[in-house]
């Protein structure tokens, strides 16, 4: 059954272009893995990026394994065939390196699935010499590693691209050296940005909570992560072109961190400071776009872009159409929407994150109601008529008066849209809260769960009258099992690995509560400023007294402002 799979996987890589193919034997070979399907992990630019990095080595060759969708998934069962990578249709296990991207806890499980399909031995301290060296990299993997710890051998912490390669160098001068896997190891746990949480202990007290950690001898106690200072010298832009991922986008990265100081978002303190690509380098990708290939912007607010306008003018006056990944109400610009609208887009999204000026001002959000009527304003000038709202609950100090704000605002905006004839659908996409490690409220509880399922019902009953309003809700189930794994501690390891053996996420409560542990503990706790958190061991640049700072900031309902030059204030810079 195995040429069935191989056909398939053939079928995918002749629909590509871009993708490299080395003969065996003349480079080590890297497994790159996205722990989900391949249309999602083709539209992950960060996956690209590391892809382009390995392949420019002359030492190293990347091949790329996902996980397999409905279909290939019966074959591999009934073949018994082991998981094989898309350029060479060659078995997981018989690669050297083993390289996650990891984006979203809840891809947790599809890393175990993965590499059980592979036939590579899921605990670290099971692989022998002769087996495939495992690492993670990603958003993830750089703000809390430790529920994986069990399963990967080295993390990456921060940005890729330099760190890769350091990494490499290391690695295969180890392994010339016919060192052994405990010593490779070793030697790569001083290269800075690279964590082996092997050397690290972690004692407990008898109520759970973290007491000490204690790294081994000649370790770091800190991991410093690593950040690209130029990023123009590092292209950011889709290497492998396929008509099937998500979106079907070329990708160009304009800019990288952010320095709005939003106090839910990690992205913000974890890839801090921001960095805006030149427009000669955005200009110079732009050149290599396919003809008529629609161009997909990337940063965390692609408006924020100084010279937005140019690069929109450029992309016009090359024929692309064009999308952006977000952008601010508060920065957004009349070309950008312009372009969005030549481009066939239909609806415009907007990030207020709550409806009451209150929660904006907790949050740091900055985005006030003017921004949105404006929005909305360029919106229907361009000939966009339909609308979408990201929406949090369960925010902190949040009361029932902020979820009636929220209504108010939906009705407030549906009415100006008919007001100005925009006869178009305004969608609320609603997500529950959660506090997210290296954020001010990295200490906060999550709201209960039972209130906020409450609330999405009372939101979506109170619109469900008022046409032409959508209310979108995320499974509250699954916001509090990315909750539980976002700031879980090394004990949670175990609990992913039992409950994959009997399954996958639908076992995991359930092992918990055999493990005698309680979520609440890692979901409802208010965790004490002093406590030793999973994560202390990494070190993203930002002082933890800025951090209690933004706290009280937040309590007071204070704004702070944006990142500005000559800043010294997080400690980043």
């Amino acid at each position: 059954m195995s040429w069935k799979i191989k056909n398939y996987l053939r079928e995918i890589l002749d629909d590509e272009e871009g993708y490299s193919l080395y003969p065996a034997g003349i480079r080590t070979r890297f497994a790159l893995c996205y722990p989900n399907q391949y249309s999602v992990g083709m539209s992950n630019l960060g996956m690209h990026i590391i892809y382009h990095q390995i392949n420019a080595r002359e030492d190293s060759a990347a091949e790329r394994f996902f996980l397999p969708d409905k279909y290939l998934q019966k074959q591999y069962e009934h073949s018994n065939t082991p998981l094989l990578s898309l350029e060479s249709q060659n078995p997981l296990y018989e690669f050297a390196v083993i390289g996650f991207a990891i984006s979203f806890e809840l891809d947790y499980f599809n890393i175990l699935e993965m590499l059980s399909l592979g036939k590579v031995k899921l605990l670290a301290a099971d692989r022998e010499e002769n087996d495939p060296l495992v690492i993670a990299g990603g958003p993830c993997a750089t703000f809390n590693p430790e529920p994986l710890h069990l399963f990967i051998d080295a993390f990456i912490i921060g940005e890729g691209e330099e760190t890769i390669n350091n990494f490499l160098d290391v690695y295969l001068t180890a392994r010339k050296k016919g060192l052994s896997r405990r010593e490779a190891l070793f030697c790569l746990a001083s290269v800075p940005g690279v964590y082996v949480p092997a050397f690290y202990t972690h004692q407990y007290d008898t109520a759970g909570k973290l007491l000490h950690i204690e790294a081994a001898e000649n370790v770091p106690h800190k991991v410093a992560r690593q950040w690209v200072k130029n990023i123009d010298a590092y292209p950011g832009h889709t290497v492998i072109k396929s008509k099937h991922t998500e979106f079907n986008f070329y990708l160009i990265e304009t800019a990288r961190g952010c320095g709005r100081h939003c106090r839910f978002c990690m992205a913000g303190y974890c890839f801090r400071v921001p960095r805006n690509r030149s427009v000669a380098a955005i200009k110079a990708m732009i050149e290599n776009v396919p003809a008529q290939k629609k161009i997909g912007l990337m940063g965390a607010a692609v408006s924020d872009h100084p010279q937005i306008d140019e690069i929109c003018r450029f992309i016009n006056e090359k024929k692309h159409p064009m999308s952006v990944a977000s952008f601010r109400a508060d920065s957004v610009t009349q070309l950008l929407v312009d372009s969005l609208a030549a481009s066939g887009q239909k609806t415009l999204t907007l990030a207020p994150e709550a409806g009451s000026i209150k929660l904006r001002h907790i949050i740091n959000k900055g985005i006030e109601d003017e921004h949105l009527y404006k929005s909305i304003d360029m919106g229907i000038k361009a000939g966009i008529h339909n609308f979408r709202l990201y929406i949090m609950v369960g925010l902190p100090e949040e009361d029932d008066e902020d979820i009636d704000a929220i209504i108010k605002m939906a009705i407030d905006l549906r009415n100006y849209m008919d007001k100005n004839k925009a006869h178009g659908k305004l969608t609320l996409s609603i997500n529950p809260f959660v506090p997210k490690p290296f954020t001010p409220f990295q200490w906060m509880p999550m709201a209960d769960m039972k209130r906020i399922s409450s609330v999405l019902k009372y939101i979506r009953t109170s619109l469900k009258k008022i046409k032409y309003v959508e209310v979108l809700t995320e499974s509250p189930k699954e916001s509090y099992l990315q909750g539980i794994l976002a700031r879980g501690d090394r004990k949670l390891a175990q609990i992913l690995y039992e409950a994959h053996t009997l399954g996958g996420s639908k076992s995991f409560r359930r092992v918990m509560k055999a493990h005698n542990l309680d979520d609440s503990f890692y979901l409802y706790r208010q965790r004490d400023i002093a406590e030793l958190l999973p994560w202390d061991t990494l070190d993203m640049g930002v002082n933890n007294s800025y951090f209690v700072h933004e706290l009280e900031m937040a309590k007071e309902q204070k704004r702070t402002v944006r990142c500005f030059k000559g800043c010294k204030r997080c400690g980043v810079c």
